[in-house]
């Protein structure tokens, strides 16, 4: 039987747990078993009310505190995520399934980073500027609704509050009803580092609810959303009718181009690792890899024997590299991807239907390879947020970047190759990220996408302008 996780039993609201308007809950069910870990309140539009209300009283007070002060309580805010990085780890791998040692070093680690990056930032932004006769000055937006996923909860969260309590805005929270339980961790943090009262909330719930009350909310200044495409469209349209700015990271399905002078071995790491990481369950992966048609068979073969050595199982093992999907629901569709590329033609030459040996309890699926893969096909073009890599060839440069171009999508993408013609082949891929002979990720570089993979940006100056209006002072 799994131990159960502390089970939030209010929403937090103006610095504090705050009874939910309903006594209905829902289940955080731990994917690798099956088994219920937690509950928490099922949200209503009530509940939404007060937060914003809480956020808005708020609003003037951190608005008014000087950069640097705010600063000062996002350090300390990374400094408190620091000091329960393991406890937040643990916490992830129950609720959604991320291998312990991804969850120490990504899940929980990566947060701090962006939080003390953007904290650095402060200092350095240019808060006012002049031009000709005017002073141009930014300023806070306002209240803040922010809506995660589950894939990477805290990530994505601080990915969103950290700039948002920089700009001096107020935030109202919807984490995933999948995967909620680090919000409550995190509250209790910001409330530690001496954040006010009411400039960080949070209201559990479903995004049909909560999500859907947060977007239409008349007192809320600015959706930032990471998720699915299909509810990003749902978003922009509810927030139309409010005229809110809406800042959209959605889905994906990344290209990673091998060229011809690549070194193969690095670049097969590097591909596998970008598919197969978090069980796939990463906006930013590159499920499409184009390899030269002279030599896809000899990269078949390096991939093939590369994907035996990702270990699936147990995600508090240590050894585990790929752990469970976040869900039954989510494996279920994970599967019907695969069965699909079958029937359609496609070739698996790793893994295939079926859950893996020894794992028929768990959302478990089996990490896939597909060749003989039609660059238009359904398992080319659809994201499918698990492990399944298709590999497609191509017969010289300018094919390459038209099958990697040819998708609704724009959000990442990877060249391995000699540096300069890496350079050249990556600047015509239409996306908001490339990587070149695997580029580190750098938490000061502006992450979004072209496309339908969203609008605005992630991270940076950029990242913190998302969270800005601009005001011109004529004098």
């Amino acid at each position: 039987m799994t131990e159960r996780t502390d089970t939030p039993t209010g929403h937090w609201i103006d610095g504090a747990v705050t009874p939910a308007a309903s006594a209905e809950t829902l289940e955080v069910v731990n994917p690798a078993n099956g088994e219920v870990i937690a509950e928490t309140p099922a949200g209503t539009p009530a509940d939404v009310d007060r937060a914003v209300a809480a956020a808005r009283t708020a609003f003037p007070g951190w608005a008014a505190t000087a950069p640097a002060d705010r600063a000062a309580v996002v350090r300390r805010i990374a400094d408190g995520l620091q000091a329960r990085v393991e406890e937040i780890a643990r916490v992830i791998t129950a609720e959604m399934g991320a291998p312990l040692s991804l969850s120490r070093a990504a899940q929980a680690g990566f947060p701090i980073l962006v939080a003390r990056s953007f904290a650095d930032l402060a200092a350095d932004f240019d808060w006012t500027e002049e031009a000709g006769n005017s002073l141009v000055v930014r300023e806070p937006i306002g209240v803040v609704g922010a809506i995660t996923p589950w894939n990477f909860p805290l990530q994505q969260t601080m990915s969103k509050v950290a700039p948002a309590l920089i700009a001096g805005d107020t935030v109202v929270l919807k984490p995933s009803e999948a995967a909620p339980l680090t919000a409550r961790i995190l509250a209790e943090i910001t409330a530690e580092a001496g954040l006010p009262p009411g400039v960080f909330n949070v209201v559990y719930g479903t995004g049909p609810i909560v999500g859907e009350a947060m977007s239409a909310h008349p007192d809320i200044d600015m959706i930032s959303f990471t998720g699915s495409t299909r509810a990003g469209r749902r978003i922009s349209a509810v927030a139309a009718e409010t005229v809110k700015r809406v800042a959209l990271e959605l889905g994906g399905k990344g290209a990673l181009v091998i060229l011809d002078d690549a070194d193969l071995p690095e670049a097969v790491e590097a591909g596998l690792k970008h598919v197969f990481v978090n069980g796939g369950q990463v906006c930013g992966a590159w499920p499409r890899m184009l390899v030269p048609r002279a030599r896809h068979d000899e990269i078949v073969a390096l991939t093939v024997a590369a994907a035996a050595q990702y270990t699936v199982g147990d995600p508090n093992d240590e050894t585990t590299w790929v752990g469970p999907m976040a869900s039954e629901a989510h494996r279920q569709k994970v599967e019907g991807h695969i069965e699909r590329g079958i029937a359609d033609g496609a070739k698996p030459v790793f893994g295939g239907l079926g859950r893996p040996e020894g794992l028929e309890k768990g959302a478990y699926v089996r990490p896939t390879i597909f060749t003989d893969v039609d660059p238009d096909s359904a398992i080319a073009q659809e994201e499918i947020f698990g492990p399944v890599l298709t590999i497609i060839p191509y017969r010289d440069e300018d094919e390459a970047v038209e099958i990697a171009n040819n998708t609704m999508y724009g959000l990442t993408g990877g060249v391995f190759g000699e540096p300069g013609h890496a350079l050249a082949v990556a600047r015509r891929l239409r996306a908001g990220q490339v990587d070149v002979n695997g580029g580190e990720w750098n938490p000061l570089a502006p992450f979004g996408g072209y496309r339908q993979s969203g609008n605005g940006r992630e991270f940076g100056r950029l990242g913190l302008e998302e969270f800005l209006e601009t005001k011109a002072i004529q004098r």
